[in-house]
């Protein structure tokens, strides 16, 4: 007998739920949080935003976290302020050096050359014309001129300052006056303090595995 009731009570359950359906309207949710997003979505319209949109603009004078302000004005006032006293923080060494020369050849050599002499592919398919060397003596490109233009871009070139960070777009810079010298027969910098300190180093670590060598 109890089986029987324990029996009929979960058929009625099981009828109760089957019955809530209706093809012509839409299903109950028994458990809504399962089915209502519990944050806003992108681009969602909610009345708690300004307009009604959740899309805003970034709170004036935000920065945001890992980018750094530019100083210098897209003008050729800022061009020029650039380009005679902008300096690439970044150290020229080697590595970075490599660094640059991958970071150029994605996003340069189509236009300016594995050179740098402004016979990229598209210069010679004559989809683009007007790319000069960097050895241009009319030009007299500096790294602060060089970044500042990658940052807004300039003429038929577009900015740079989305696809790169500042640390790449200095790589870069360092990758463009290697360049640079290669095409006026000069030795490209390397920061010499760089190099004497690996140098220290690796001495200091030789003298000090002999010392360990001779206590034993």
């Amino acid at each position: 007998m109890k089986n029987t009731i324990k029996i009929l009570a979960v058929a009625v359950v099981m009828i109760c739920f089957v019955s809530c359906k209706k093809d012509s309207k839409p299903n109950y949710q028994y458990m809504p949080n399962m089915y209502e997003p519990v944050s806003y979505e992108a681009y969602g319209e909610y009345g708690v935003f300004p307009g009604g949109q959740e899309a805003m603009l970034p709170a004036k004078g935000s920065i945001p976290r890992g980018w750094m302000p530019y100083d210098y004005e897209n003008s050729n006032v800022g061009y020029q302020k650039a380009k005679d006293t902008l300096k690439n923080p970044v150290r020229y060494t080697k590595e970075n050096e490599e660094k640059g020369k991958e970071l150029y050849n994605i996003y340069c050599a189509i236009c300016h050359g594995e050179k740098g002499d402004g016979k990229g592919p598209l210069v010679k398919r004559e989809k683009i014309l007007g790319v000069p060397s960097y050895a241009d003596i009319g030009r007299a490109i500096t790294e602060g001129s060089i970044y500042h233009v990658m940052y807004y871009g300039i003429n038929s070139m577009g900015s740079y300052a989305s696809q790169t960070n500042e640390q790449e777009r200095w790589q870069i810079v360092q990758y463009v006056e290697k360049l640079k010298a290669d095409l006026e027969g000069k030795t490209p910098r390397i920061d010499t303090d760089v190099v004497v300190t690996e140098v220290k180093e690796e001495e200091a670590h030789h003298d000090s595995t002999e010392e360990h060598n001779n206590a034993h």
